[in-house]
């Protein structure tokens, strides 16, 4: 299951992580974001103790997505020590956030 990240918790549990970070960044009306959503959580699941993947909810947490150019969503972004290395807009398959994540361990 991926890890529900907020304005508060984003710089401590993405900027500061030590370990690859996938964020979905979603919103609830969204309808390609229901299909990416479960994909997410798989990942989530798959790569436990190895990558930490979350999802944000721009409704109700603007600030980061403002930050990172957020204009589009689902849009996926991956963090690597804190900066994004990766960069997946819309709806893809599985594999494309996985080879992401591969990447970097």
């Amino acid at each position: 299951m991926a890890l529900e990240i907020t304005d508060a918790t984003f710089e401590e549990t993405v900027l500061n992580s030590d370990k690859p970070v996938m964020v979905d960044f979603w919103a609830a009306w969204c309808g390609p974001c229901r299909m990416v959503g479960p994909i997410i959580d798989e990942i989530g699941k798959e790569y436990e103790g190895k990558a930490i993947v979350g999802k944000v909810d721009v409704d109700a947490n603007q600030e980061f997505a403002a930050k990172y150019g957020v204009r589009n969503i689902p849009t996926v972004l991956v963090f690597h020590k804190g900066e994004v290395v990766g960069r997946q807009v819309g709806v893809a398959q599985k594999t494309a956030y996985t080879e992401a994540i591969d990447a970097l361990l």
